[in-house]
């Protein structure tokens, strides 16, 4: 995955984390419109091994 997009997955995990749901989501559905079929593999991957990021708990407990 391009690191811009990695990136931007990041900040809408911050997003979600403040509330900004409505914000959050734009953010993710123009990652995903922006990716390559290779990419939308490892974007959800990426969100199943991160959910902790956008809820903010922690995965060890």
């Amino acid at each position: 995955m391009r690191p811009a997009l990695r990136s931007a997955l990041e900040h809408a995990a911050e997003l979600t984390r403040s509330n900004r749901l409505v914000d959050a989501f734009a953010l993710g559905e123009a990652v995903i419109d922006q990716a390559t079929d290779e990419e939308h593999a490892e974007i959800r991957q990426w969100l199943a091994d991160h959910a902790h990021d956008f809820t903010g708990e922690d995965p060890l407990l």
